[in-house]
């Protein structure tokens, strides 16, 4: 699968310039840039600053056509088409999403890292993030990472976790306003479809923290980090308008109080859960192990990363049962294995619950990164209450 893209040249002041021809990618993913960018170097001699999504010819990622509004820094050599897209301001747009956002924000990363040898290279924008490369002679040294004020926890996230387990996080070199992080380089590759081993070695990294910070939920609720300990109130607001139309989802909020408090009963505490532990936000590099993007950090119940980390093992249940061993030495007493039975279908309303958050907080444009997940996520809440019984 691959896109073609689009881009629509504005230049320093707003002003719309034109298009570009269309150009196919091999990357499918919707936010990653760096490709763009360098197509429209190579092909046209446009020096562009990627800033959003315009459209795209399909509701959801990955591929097909899309259409981004890019800045440019110099003319392109291709005659510019006509183009017809609305470029009023929008209250949800990023800081990072207008003419002049990312130049910004690099001149403020560059001036951070206190060199004068590195060069900056886009990698990633949308509604969740910007990114940047740092690299000197080629390599990369340190990354500007930009998040919109829902995620401005990270930074305190990451102090917090580095300072318990150095080296389980990426190293916050500065941080700053508006939602700017310059982060040290971790070297390896991120882990995408990586096994079993893989997230047996996170899982037991992890622990140690989430026990620690069990203790601490006031020092995390004070930092900035998110309450998503249960709220059956929440998760009735986002599955209300898709109670008529997926079987079973009003069963299961009716049921919600009661699944709390088994869960509860369980035993295992509120701490810190990364919130997306999958494996592509695990970066290794031999027999070391990086946990990246800390954006979807909250206060909540441990079994919500375990699920989230083995959820796309063939055989999760090695990685499971030392998971619950390791709880059962700590918690003596406590049930993790039943713990995670029954917040199975939890962790989907938790899921659905932050796709619409997102989409409350981003701009109607950008929509199709999330919207289809929301209905995805309440479907697979039902189907796993079902199989998941609270008995």
């Amino acid at each position: 699968m691959s896109r073609t893209e689009t881009l629509v040249l504005v230049d320093a002041g707003g002003a719309l310039l034109g298009a570009l021809p269309p150009v196919r990618v091999e990357l499918p993913w919707w936010p990653e840039v760096a490709d763009v960018v360098a197509e429209a170097r190579s092909r046209h001699g446009a020096d562009v600053q990627v800033l959003r999504l315009l459209d795209a010819d399909r509701p959801h990622p990955p591929g097909g056509r899309v259409t981004y509004l890019a800045q440019v820094f110099s003319p392109p050599a291709a005659p510019l088409a006509p183009a017809d897209v609305d470029l009023a301001p929008h209250p949800l747009r990023a800081p990072y999403a207008v003419p002049g956002g990312p130049a910004a924000s690099v001149a403020w990363a560059l001036a951070a890292s206190g060199r004068h040898d590195l060069t900056a290279v886009q990698q990633r924008t949308w509604n969740l993030s910007m990114i940047w490369r740092l690299e000197a002679a080629g390599q990369p040294v340190a990354w500007l990472k930009q998040v919109p004020p829902m995620f401005a926890h990270e930074p305190a996230v990451l102090a917090l976790v580095g300072g318990f387990a150095p080296g389980l996080v990426p190293t916050v070199l500065r941080a700053g306003p508006p939602g700017r992080m310059l982060l040290g380089h971790v070297p390896g590759e991120d882990r995408y479809e990586a096994g079993a081993d893989l997230c047996a070695a996170v899982a037991a990294d992890w622990h140690p923290a989430q026990v620690h910070f069990a203790g601490r939920v006031d020092e995390l609720l004070a930092a900035g980090v998110p309450d998503g300990r249960f709220d059956a109130d929440r998760f009735a607001r986002v599955a209300e308008p898709f109670l008529d139309g997926i079987d079973g989802l009003a069963a299961l909020v009716d049921e919600l109080p009661a699944r709390f408090a088994a869960i509860e009963a369980c035993g295992l505490p509120a701490t810190l859960v990364h919130g997306d532990l999958h494996p592509g936000n695990v970066r290794a590099d031999g027999d070391s192990r990086v946990i990246v993007d800390w954006g979807d950090a909250t206060v909540g119940h441990p079994a919500y990363d375990i699920l989230r980390l083995t959820g796309e093992l063939d055989e999760p249940g090695p990685v499971l049962r030392e998971w619950a061993r390791r709880w059962r030495t700590d918690r003596p007493g406590a049930e993790p294995e039943r713990a995670v039975a029954l917040i199975r279908p939890v962790a989907e309303l938790r899921a659905a619950a932050a796709y619409a958050d997102f989409l409350d907080r981003i701009e109607p444009s950008e929509w199709p990164y999330h919207a289809a997940d929301v209905p995805a996520r309440l479907r697979a809440a039902a189907a796993a209450a079902v199989r998941w019984r609270c008995d």
